[in-house]
Order: C-alpha cells, then structure tokens, then sequence
C-alpha cells in the first residue's frame, strides 16, 4: 500500500449505505492518517468502528466550515495528513468539502481524491436515462431562486440529476410537472441499502405513486432532458450563414 504523505489531504470516499462498498485504498487511508475530519462523527463512527480504525476524528461540517476550515489548513501546512469524509459518498458533492479544498488550493497543499462511492452516479447509470450527457444540479432552492432555476431546467437538453428529501421529493415533482409536463424520470431511493427502490415512469406517474405512499430515505431525481430545438438550431445556423 502507498506511504502517507505529510501535510496532504485526502478526499476518500465511504459507502452511500451498504458498508461493503469501500476500496482497500480508502480503509489504508483512513487507517494511516493523522486525522479524519467527518460531517458527522457518530454516523462515520459506524463505518470507522466496523473496519476497526482507531483514527482520531474531527467534526467538520456546515456549521463550523470558517473555523475549522482555517484550523485544518494550518494542521496540513504543519505536516499533518488529513482525511476529508462526508456522511455518505464522495467528499466534495454537496457538502462543506468544497470549502476545505479550496482552501488547501491557495495555500499550494497538496490534495489527494481516494475515489469510491457517489449517489448520484450509481442512479444516473442505473436509470435507463441517457447517461453521456448530463447536468447535476445538487439540492435545489429552498425558496429565493428555485423557480427560477427549474425555469432554467425546463429547456435543458441533458438530463438532469439531483438531490432531493422525502420530505419534498412531492412538491418537487409536482412543480416539475408543472414546467416540463410529461417526460420521463427516475426516482432512485436508499441505494444499496435494504429498501434501495428505482421508480420509472412519467412525472406524473411519479407523482400519483407518491401520493399513494409515504416514502423515507436519500432520493435521487432524474428526468429526461427536453427535447433538441430543431427549430432554434435552424435560425442560429441561418444567422452565422448570413454574417458570413
């Protein structure tokens, strides 16, 4: 296995839900660092304890991102290696990851992805939906600017993946059927975990089935892309034509 290099750090990936799912690699890492930094400690506890490693843990999450950002930067400019974990998945994927990376960029610290897991990969491939063209949009709005950006969505051509929670995944879906009307998607829920479901069918077939049940667990929304504007693509090539 690769030594640790000093004043790194590491990105590693952990399983999305299925404990199995963890490289060799990232076990080494996460065993041989200083320090582990984790969105949450009592969630990567579970993991850190089943794979017996007894590294010391540090929280680092959404809430303390300017203090322990500026904290973990220096530990790394003064030799230590450092692991980066989120609850689940990929570090970095809409969690406070970023911030710490970008941090390690300016201060010319090396930075090392241990590449595993990530949600919404698994449900992009297994959808059924096009797959070499797509646009991840993470979580949407809350409020200010969500409108707006499904706005935006309504004439996006790849498809488009994102985050979504149980508590919303209906008002989502319903808006959605709103702006685009019917197209295609996929609801992609608790993947790898016991209850991992893949619903397919329309946005409104989505939304009639959960109307009829209550669902629980990480979701991942993906819907087909518009249709190509045949129409817009003529006049533009009309127009470079003409200038020519």
């Amino acid at each position: 296995m690769e030594a640790i290099e000093k004043g790194t750090l590491y990105l590693v990936s952990t399983p999305i839900g299925n404990l199995a799912d963890i490289s060799y690699r990232a076990v080494h890492i996460l065993k041989n660092v200083d320090l582990i930094a984790a969105e949450d400690t009592r969630t990567s506890g579970v993991l850190l304890s089943r794979y017996e490693i007894k590294t010391r843990v540090s929280s680092y999450h959404s809430y303390n991102i300017k203090t322990e950002t500026a904290r973990l930067v220096q530990k790394l400019s003064d030799g230590m290696s450092i692991a980066l974990i989120s609850d689940a998945g990929t570090p970095g994927i809409s969690d406070p990851g970023f911030n710490l990376v970008k941090a390690c960029m300016e201060q010319n610290i090396p930075v090392v992805p241990i590449p595993g897991a990530s949600a919404f990969i698994a449900a992009l491939v297994a959808s059924g939906l096009v797959t070499h063209r797509f646009v991840y949009e993470g979580f949407l709005p809350l409020k200010k600017g969500r409108r707006k950006r499904m706005e935006l969505l309504a004439e996006e051509e790849r498809t488009i993946v994102l985050y979504e929670s149980p508590h919303r995944i209906e008002r989502t879906v319903r808006e959605f059927l709103e702006l685009f009307g019917e197209r295609n998607c996929v609801m992609a829920r608790e993947i790898t975990k016991k209850f991992e479901e893949f619903f397919r069918g329309t946005l409104a077939e989505l939304l009639e089935h959960l109307q009829s049940r209550t669902v629980k667990g990480e979701i991942v929304l993906l819907i087909e892309g518009a249709a190509p504007q045949k129409k817009k693509l003529k006049k533009e090539r009309k127009w470079k034509n003409e200038k020519v």
